[in-house]
């Protein structure tokens, strides 16, 4: 089977996942997708194979060689961004000859050239897209398929490979696909997320990161007689946000440049909330955005009285070059396997958050490697069939590859 007919399988299944509900995994559909993985890793023969209470799966292909050789681990993500849409997904594959995209005759609904110029790139391939009006879950059920592929094709060829180490997580895309991750059950020297975009893209460098509430007491009082007694929260809140740096806003941010990002604002005179999270490749520039936060608070309790503003800030996860910068080894296993089959290695920042990033601080150094797809998160995702193919290919060599090589140490 390739890896585009297992993600239009697993594509069905809705696997959202949920920041409100408190409970690990977030979401009860996460486990019927762990389920039916569960299943087909048994399937395929891999061995110590479990799905735990928190919603891991785990499983293991055993070494096929005698030689000393490192450990290696993949890991996949189950769950889905909320920023889109997970019922119904109506699939459709496309061949691509260039141009706008169609994605919906009855709701005018395309994928223009004019948004994602990028899509391009892609003219002569096969891209899978969906109505319209959902995701398609590449984001991460791809690297999941490409996984799944991979283990079937070392497992029919007989090729030779070390163990390998394999967990497919849930509740990433809400910053907790670590949270319960056990490092030792899995049992790997290091490991590979496949959780990117366009083929050939290496990462190891992501976001610091911190979420931040702002909760804002006003004063509530009858607007006749509010003159020098009413405190508007929502409109301090408003004022808050703007009184933040302007141009460090993702809107007007790309490459290393870090930003602070308004996710919600609610409330009214009494009571108003804004949430934020806070990003930067660099710790001091992202300890200098934490800080101006903390420095406004200051500022507004001294013009609105102590109280009225509170900020709370909470650490997330950090850049994971300050642990793979001691085991390059490990991308540069990965650059050679791509160069190898053809592949222009791309190694680029994350603007974002991995899996890949906690578990390089728990003691497993984990880099993250392409998907093949785009526009993550979207009514507009896409991922490319030939790029799956070759990523398959690509796990398969790093797998092989490694089998081959001397037992490179690990640094924690």
């Amino acid at each position: 089977m390739r890896a585009y007919e297992r993600f239009l399988k697993y594509a069905a299944y809705p696997t959202m996942s949920s920041e409100q509900t408190g409970t690990h995994p977030s979401t009860e559909k996460q486990l019927v997708l762990a389920r039916a993985l569960y299943d087909e890793l048994k399937a395929l023969g891999l061995e110590r194979v479990e799905l735990d209470e928190w919603g891991y799966v785990y499983a293991e292909l055993p070494a096929n060689v005698d030689t000393v050789c490192n450990s290696i681990g993949f890991i996949a993500h189950m769950d889905t961004s909320s920023e889109a849409s997970d019922e119904n997904i109506k699939t459709q594959i496309v061949r691509y000859e260039g141009g706008d995209i169609l994605l919906s005759e009855e709701k005018d609904i395309w994928l223009k050239v004019s948004d994602y110029p990028y899509v391009e790139e892609h003219k002569g391939r096969t891209l899978i897209v969906s109505d319209g009006t959902t995701l398609i879950g590449a984001d991460d059920k791809a690297g999941i398929a490409e996984i799944m592929t991979a283990l079937e094709t070392l497992i029919d060829t007989n090729a030779p490979h070390g163990k390998i180490s394999v967990a497919f997580t849930p509740d990433e895309e809400i910053g907790e696909g670590a949270d319960n991750f056990r490092v030792e059950r899995f049992g790997a020297d290091y490991a590979y997320t496949v959780d990117g975009g366009g083929l050939g893209e290496i990462e190891y460098e992501n976001f610091n990161a911190a979420s931040c509430v702002v909760d804002v007491t006003g004063v509530s009082i009858h607007p006749g007689s509010a003159k020098d007694r009413m405190k508007n929260a929502a409109r301090i809140a408003a004022e808050f946000d703007s009184r933040l740096p302007a141009d460090e806003i993702p809107e007007r941010t790309e490459g290393y440049e870090g930003f602070h990002h308004l996710l919600s604002i609610t409330g009214a005179c009494e009571e108003a909330r804004l949430v934020y999270i806070i990003r930067d490749h660099d710790r001091a520039k992202f300890e200098a955005k934490k800080d101006c936060f903390l420095e406004l608070e200051e500022k507004m309790n001294e013009e609105y009285g102590e109280g009225t503003v509170k900020v709370t800030l909470k650490d997330s996860y950090y850049n994971m070059r300050e642990k793979i910068e001691d085991n390059l080894f490990v991308v540069e296993r990965a650059k050679e396997a791509m160069l190898s089959l053809g592949i222009e290695p791309i190694v680029m920042p994350i603007r974002g958050g991995t899996d890949g990033a906690r578990l390089s601080f728990m003691g497993l150094p984990c880099p993250n490697l392409c998907t093949g797809g785009a526009n993550f998160h979207s009514r507009f995702e896409y991922v490319c069939v030939e790029s799956m193919d070759k990523i398959t290919e690509l796990l398969v060599k790093i797998a092989t590859d490694a089998a081959a090589g001397e037992k490179m140490p690990v640094k924690a």
